[in-house]
């Protein structure tokens, strides 16, 4: 009996999903195309991203092609988006917006973390070789669905060079 009730408990235990272990910091080290999730300072998962078309250097301006840098926040979460998934992130702050105006320019904006454009997902074994955002971080779409699930926003991020 006692095995018996052993072997239901395992079947039940395997059946339910686990909960995804949350996030509370996110890294983004462009040099080195990683973006990493901790939890209490620990690393729970690192992806492969990619960037703007041009991404060396800080983001100064609407359409220069650069991911922003520095620390941030993903502050919201959009199921519908262009691409598989995507989260915000709290770019132009204050400081991006002041060098944006003192040049006259837009600093731009609309900035995330984001999956492969809706109906390409097949193409991400080419298309995560190269910077081709706008300034946004992609990932695979597989990718992409774990960090979903593993960042509950408001969550703070860093991109580093």
């Amino acid at each position: 009996m006692n095995k018996l009730l052993v072997g239901l408990s395992l079947m039940l235990l395997s059946s339910f999903s686990f909960a995804q272990e949350k996030a509370d910091f996110v890294l983004v080290e462009k040099s080195k195309n990683l973006l990493t999730l901790f939890k209490n300072q620990k690393v729970i998962g690192t992806y492969h991203v990619v960037f703007g078309g041009n991404p060396i250097g800080h983001k100064e301006q609407e359409g220069d092609n650069k991911t922003p840098e520095g620390r941030y926040i993903l502050d919201s979460k959009n199921v519908n988006s262009a691409y598989y998934k995507s989260i915000h992130i709290s770019y132009p702050n204050a400081k991006d917006i002041a060098n944006a105006k003192a040049k006259g320019v837009s600093p731009g904006g609309a900035i995330m973390i984001h999956g492969q454009k809706n109906g390409f997902g097949w193409a991400a074994a080419a298309t995560q070789k190269t910077n081709w955002t706008l300034g946004c971080i992609a990932l695979r779409n597989e990718d992409m669905e774990v960090i979903w699930k593993s960042v509950k926003v408001p969550v703070p991020i860093e991109i580093k060079p």
